[in-house]
């Protein structure tokens, strides 16, 4: 069980999260949520059938979205962790030294550019039309640096695991499953023990239980009472 606190925000309405299990930038999104211990609503969502109320909110349709107690509406996987975060840090993902979070912020940009562009380019190559193994050599540029930067501590910035490591590990999970009798056989030692920790750690397999989809008819369903 994730050893959390759950904090109570206001005596106003909760925050919502619009969610979908298997998406990774949603997986992201959780994590961070859990290790806050902020309390909200959940309503998860088929990506095939999305409600009218989440594209009221976010119109451009995509997981997750996380509408503030005041209406403000949060659209980027991103913004959600360090929302969250910045309400609550118990676990110190965010380091107080503003260069070592810049640097962990430049990491994830490029996972999230480059990286995640290789990797969709290589899992989905036939959408693309495209080869997927260049995109497959290009995406293990990065994993290479990752694997240097976890040469010298278990984790990506030290001795324990931050912001960086929970935003990319769902990306490294998504490359790892297009093939993975291939992906255990790269010489990625350390990446290998690195994923392996995450995927059978608290924190990843605290969000991921098995919801229905959310409709209006529905009652509120806290975060606290699914995801512990």
């Amino acid at each position: 069980m994730l050893n959390r606190k759950v904090i109570k925000m206001s005596d106003q309405s909760m925050p919502t999260l619009y969610t979908f299990r298997r998406c990774p930038y949603a997986m992201r999104a959780r994590m961070a949520i859990a290790a806050s211990g902020i309390e909200c609503e959940v309503r998860e969502i088929l990506l095939r059938d999305k409600p009218e109320e989440f594209l009221a909110a976010s119109p451009k349709g995509t997981v997750p979205v996380v509408i503030l107690r005041d209406g403000e509406v949060l659209e980027q996987s991103l913004d959600v962790m360090l929302w969250a975060l910045g309400e609550n840090d118990p676990l110190d993902w965010l380091p107080v030294d503003n260069n070592l979070r810049s640097s962990m912020l430049s990491l994830i940009d490029e996972a999230d550019g480059d990286f995640k562009h290789h990797l969709d380019h290589y899992k989905y190559a036939n959408r693309y039309g495209a080869d997927p193994e260049d995109h497959k050599d290009q995406a293990l540029v990065f994993l290479r640096k990752l694997e240097a930067l976890l040469s010298t501590n278990p984790f990506l910035f030290g001795a324990k695991a931050c912001l960086a490591d929970h935003a990319i590990f769902p990306f490294v999970r998504q490359f790892a499953n297009t093939d993975r009798e291939w992906f255990d056989g790269l010489p990625l030692p350390k990446l290998h023990v690195w994923l392996s920790d995450f995927l059978n750690g608290d924190v990843f397999n605290s969000v991921m239980p098995k919801l229905k989809p959310w409709t209006n008819d529905d009652p509120v369903l806290k975060f606290s009472e699914v995801y512990v």
